[in-house]
C-alpha cells in the first residue's frame, strides 16, 4: 500500500470560506474526506501550518520514509527558500500542487523554490489538482 501525505501551506485552512470564486467552496476536510473514500488502497494523511518551520520539519520527517509528498505551499512557494532546500534535501519524491493557475494571477506567484526540485508541477486545476497528484504516484 502505497503511503502519501498532501502538506498544506498557509491559509489553505479557509477552503470553503476564503475566495470562494478561486478556491470554491468545499473546505480541505470535505475534500480530504471525499477523496480517501475514492482510493481505498492507499494510507493518505494531511497536514497543514501557517507556519514556515512547522511545513520544513515536516517535509523532514516524512521525506525518507513516504512514497510521496503531494506539497501546496501556498504561499511559501514564492518565498521560501527553506522550504525548496527542505524538498532537495529528501528522498521522498514531491509534486508540488496548486488549486490556482498562478500563473494567471500576480506576478509575484509566477516564481517557484520548489518546483526546481520537485518530481511535477499540477496546477489551475481546482482541488482536482490533489487528485491528479495522487494519481501520479499510482501510475508508476
Amino acid at each position: 500500500m502505497k503511503k502519501l501525505i498532501i502538506i498544506n501551506g498557509p491559509n489553505l485552512n479557509l477552503l470553503g470560506k476564503r475566495e470562494t470564486n478561486i478556491y470554491g467552496n468545499l473546505t480541505f476536510t470535505e475534500f480530504f474526506d471525499q477523496t480517501i473514500k475514492k482510493i481505498p488502497n492507499v494510507s493518505l494523511e494531511h497536514f497543514q501550518s501557517n507556519i514556515e518551520g512547522e511545513l520544513i520539519d515536516k517535509i523532514q520527517e516524512v521525506g525518507f520514509k513516504y512514497d510521496g509528498i503531494i506539497l501546496n505551499a501556498a504561499a511559501y512557494t514564492h518565498t521560501s527558500i527553506g522550504i525548496g532546500d527542505a524538498v532537495k534535501a529528501i528522498t521522498t519524491p514531491v509534486v508540488e500542487v496548486h488549486i490556482s493557475n498562478t500563473f494567471s494571477r500576480e506576478e509575484f506567484r509566477h516564481q517557484s523554490f520548489i518546483s526546481p526540485n520537485a518530481k511535477g508541477v499540477i496546477l489551475g486545476f481546482g482541488l482536482q489538482s490533489y487528485e491528479l497528484a495522487i494519481q501520479s504516484f499510482l501510475d508508476n
